[in-house]
């Protein structure tokens, strides 16, 4: 790839405004940026290239501080890492998943799998032009295929606008979304109302419950319909906005019937022209919680004890994507280097992470708590690192992990295989969330549709004497959300704030929830 012209880097960094942030300086942010740089062997430098990092990451994302200094590290590297893979293409700029050019890619290395991961970190950079091309990239003629590999684009599209509160982009792609959404139909529902999926084309290969009727194209499926539901109605579509609403009420329907296992408490793959469940347990079980699609009962909640249970997903560089306790579990080091039936990949524990955030929020439950969640995120950002072979440890994100070990399995087999091209290829992998997943889940901040900003930190009490989220872009303003036990360490208000613009809108003493309006 030529290198990056001037003119590519002047569309990268000057289209809008910087947002200044409150609290925070960008003083911690640019030594990990330099630090990162230094480090790097950028094989395959993008548009913004690293010389140009941080003219980018200044102007466009929110800053993190906390007392952790790896969780700390882990989100400005995840935005490091993350703007390798914004490429200005001929269709606009689109986000890509590889690096490298990879043959089982679309047009200008564009893979669907992980796009809704995409846009939901993507979601809260300050200039709206990169989400934007990348939103239509995918249904523009001759573009995008959307339908390569299943994902939950519309529900992107829509918690998108729930953070810009910029909703004519939604209401301009309904058309298209619905069109994609049909086509799903067309191909993949079968007649008892569920959809089918290849495990390949979920990106989960080599996975133990295998191909059929799975959680996850179900799942994102029903939270596509719920978001055109909502687009419509936001464009007057009232009509339509009733027939999304009732294929997503009939589909979970079909979902609670037919691919939740009472006797395991847990969703499952249901084989087609099968009548039976697999036996398994697989991470991608804990998907419907994503969508908010599952009944507040005990009886559901109760497979997220298995998130805990060292024979069910945890582990120390977990979760792991199969339960142990089957004996199909493995943490292969032959064969296919991608294998999803053991191994930690974070495109699950994004997931998961997501859906647990939503079980502690939405759901009266006993089966986890924020302490689970802060230590299940907290092993997330420790997994996120490499030791080379000089014994350096760097922040590092590749394909999949062994869960026990912390090793990129899919690099060392590649490595020690001698099927070492791409050179690295799976090196800065963009397939999941991590910045998301700390602004939203970790400090709380809970899009919405209106005018209330919502703030419900996941920060067990007593663990964080201070954290600060600073310089956030929504609904066309800068929030910022900060924990100060003592008032000291930041030299504002003692306990929880919120400011908007400045402004302090909300505190209270302790770590619970805040609420404010935007006026």
């Amino acid at each position: 790839m030529s290198k990056p012209t001037r003119e590519m880097h002047d569309m990268a960094t000057h289209t809008h405004a910087s947002i200044t942030p409150l609290i925070l300086t960008d003083a911690a942010f640019h030594r990990d940026v330099e630090d990162f740089n230094a480090h790097d062997q950028e094989l395959y430098p993008g548009t913004i290239d690293n010389d140009h990092a941080w003219e980018f990451l200044q102007r466009n994302v929110p800053l993190f501080d906390c007392p952790d200094p790896r969780m700390r590290q882990i989100y400005d590297f995840r935005w490091w890492t993350y703007r390798k893979h914004l490429r200005n293409s001929p269709a606009g700029w689109i986000v890509t998943e590889f690096l490298p050019d990879v043959p089982w890619a679309g047009k200008y290395n564009s893979i669907s799998c992980a796009a809704s991961h995409h846009i939901m970190e993507g979601r809260w950079l300050a200039d709206p032009q990169y989400m934007n091309d990348y939103c239509n990239f995918w249904f523009q003629p001759d573009a995008g295929e959307p339908r390569r590999y299943t994902s939950w684009l519309a529900s992107a599209v829509y918690q998108r606008a729930l953070v810009t509160g910029d909703r004519r982009q939604a209401v301009s792609l309904l058309d298209d979304l619905v069109a994609n959404y049909g086509a799903w139909e067309l191909s993949h529902k079968s007649d008892n109302g569920l959809f089918w999926q290849i495990d390949d084309r979920d990106g989960m290969e080599m996975s133990i419950g295998g191909s059929g009727y799975r959680a996850t194209i179900n799942s994102y499926m029903y939270g596509d319909a719920t978001a055109i539901s909502q687009i419509a109605l936001w464009a007057g579509n009232r009509e339509l906005a009733s027939l999304f609403q009732q294929k997503a009420t009939t589909l979970k329907t079909a979902v609670l019937a037919k691919l939740w296992d009472r006797q395991a408490h847990f969703f499952k793959v249901l084989p087609g022209g099968a009548t039976q469940l697999v036996k398994v347990r697989e991470e991608h079980g804990f998907t419907p919680w994503y969508f908010d699609m599952v009944p507040d009962t005990p009886d559901y909640s109760d497979a997220w004890r298995q998130l805990m249970d060292p024979q069910g997903f945890f582990a120390p560089y977990g979760p792991t994507t199969a339960e142990r306790r089957d004996p199909g579990f493995a943490l292969n080091y032959i064969g296919h280097e991608c294998q999803w039936n053991g191994p930690s990949w974070p495109f699950a524990t994004s997931i998961t992470l997501v859906g647990m955030a939503n079980l502690l929020d939405d759901y009266h439950q006993t089966a986890v708590s924020k302490e689970d969640y802060f230590t299940v995120l907290t092993n997330y950002a420790k997994s996120q690192y490499l030791k080379h072979d000089d014994g350096t440890v760097t922040p590092w994100i590749d394909e999949d992990l062994n869960p026990d070990t912390g090793d990129w399995i899919a690099r060392t087999i590649q490595k020690d295989g001698g099927h070492w091209s791409p050179i690295e290829r799976g090196k800065d992998y963009n397939h999941s969330t991590f910045c998301d997943l700390v602004i939203t889940g970790l400090v709380g901040l809970r899009p919405r549709a209106d005018d209330v900003i919502q703030v419900k930190p996941l920060v067990p009490a007593g663990r964080w004497a201070y954290f600060c989220l600073d310089r956030v872009p929504y609904h066309g303003h800068s929030l910022t959300i900060l924990w100060d036990k003592t008032g000291r360490h930041y030299s504002k208000h003692k306990g929880l704030c919120l400011y908007l613009d400045g402004r302090l809108m909300a505190t209270r003493l302790d770590i619970g929830s805040l609420e404010a309006t935007i006026k």
